[in-house]
C-alpha cells in the first residue's frame, strides 16, 4: 500500500504552521491516496518521524514524500534526506521515493504577477521590483530565484527585476533597498518570496517604513507568496513525478 507524506518548514509562529497544515490538507483531498499524513522538518509538530512511523502504522509499503518547499536549498538536499535514511534504517521494508521542491516553475510566476496587481500600484518603466528570498549559503538557491526572476522580468517586459536575500550569500535586500533610494526608479515594488507569515515579513515592513521616511520615491510592500492553488498544481506535479 501506498503512502503520501507532506513535508513542511515548520514555523515558530502557531499561524505559520497552521497555514501549512490547512494547504497541505487541501492537497490531500486531491489524492486518492488512502494513507496521507504529513510533518515538519524544525520548530512544529508532527516531526517527519512521527508522520513517517503514521504511515508506516496504517500499512505503508511505498512512501512518497513531498517537500513542501520554494526552493532547492540545503533543506530539500540534505536535511530531509538524512531524516528519510534514518527512517530506512528503521524500516528496511519501506519502499522511500522522494520528490522535488517546488523550485524554478512557470506557475510561481504567475502568483507574482498577482500579488503585484493586489497593490493596485500601477507598474511603469521606472518601476523597481525587489524579489526578496529569505536566502541560504547554498547556490542553488540563487540560482533557482535568479531564474525566477529573470523570468519574471520577461513576462513584465521593461521594468527591472532584482532577486536578493535576507540571509546567506547575498545581495542582502537591506543593501539593495539602500541603493534604491538612489536609484532613477520612481517606485519599488517589494515581493516576499515567502511562503507564509512571519517574522521576517515584519523586519521587510520596518526596514521599508524606514527607507519611505528617507527619501520621496513610493516602496510598495507586497503580499508574501501564501499558499496559492497554483501551488497546489505544482504538489500534484511534483507527485506525479513519482508515479512507478
Amino acid at each position: 500500500m501506498e503512502a503520501i507524506l507532506f513535508i513542511g518548514h515548520g514555523s515558530r509562529l502557531p499561524k505559520a504552521s497552521e497555514e501549512a497544515a490547512n494547504f497541505i490538507n487541501k492537497c490531500m483531498r486531491n489524492n486518492n491516496a488512502n494513507i496521507q499524513e504529513y510533518g515538519f522538518l524544525e520548530l512544529s509538530e508532527p516531526t517527519i518521524e512521527e508522520a513517517f512511523k503514521r504511515c508506516v502504522s496504517r500499512g505503508a509499503k511505498t512512501v512518497k514524500v513531498i517537500p513542501v518547499l520554494l526552493l532547492t536549498a540545503a533543506h530539500a538536499k540534505k536535511d530531509i534526506p538524512e531524516k528519510l535514511a534514518e527512517m530506512k534504517v528503521k524500516f528496511p521494508y519501506v519502499k522511500i521515493l522522494y520528490g522535488r521542491p517546488i523550485g524554478v516553475h512557470p506557475g510561481m510566476v504567475e502568483i507574482l504577477k498577482e500579488r503585484i496587481n493586489e497593490s493596485e500600484k500601477t507598474l511603469a518603466k521606472d518601476s523597481l521590483l525587489l524579489l526578496v528570498g529569505r536566502g541560504s549559503s547554498d547556490p542553488d538557491v540563487k540560482n533557482d530565484l535568479g531564474k525566477i526572476a529573470e523570468m519574471l522580468e520577461r513576462k513584465l517586459e521593461s521594468v527591472w527585476v532584482k532577486d536578493c536575500y535576507l540571509t546567506g550569500n547575498g545581495p542582502y535586500f537591506e543593501e539593495e533597498l539602500e541603493l534604491s533610494k538612489t536609484s532613477s526608479a520612481t517606485t519599488i515594488f517589494i515581493i516576499p518570496y515567502l511562503l507564509f507569515t512571519g517574522i521576517l515579513m515584519n523586519s521587510l515592513g520596518k526596514a521599508i517604513n524606514r527607507a519611505a521616511r528617507e527619501t520621496n520615491k513610493s516602496f510598495i510592500l507586497c503580499n508574501y507568496l501564501g499558499y496559492h492553488p497554483s501551488i497546489q498544481l505544482i504538489m500534484e506535479e511534483r507527485l506525479m513525478e513519482l508515479a512507478e
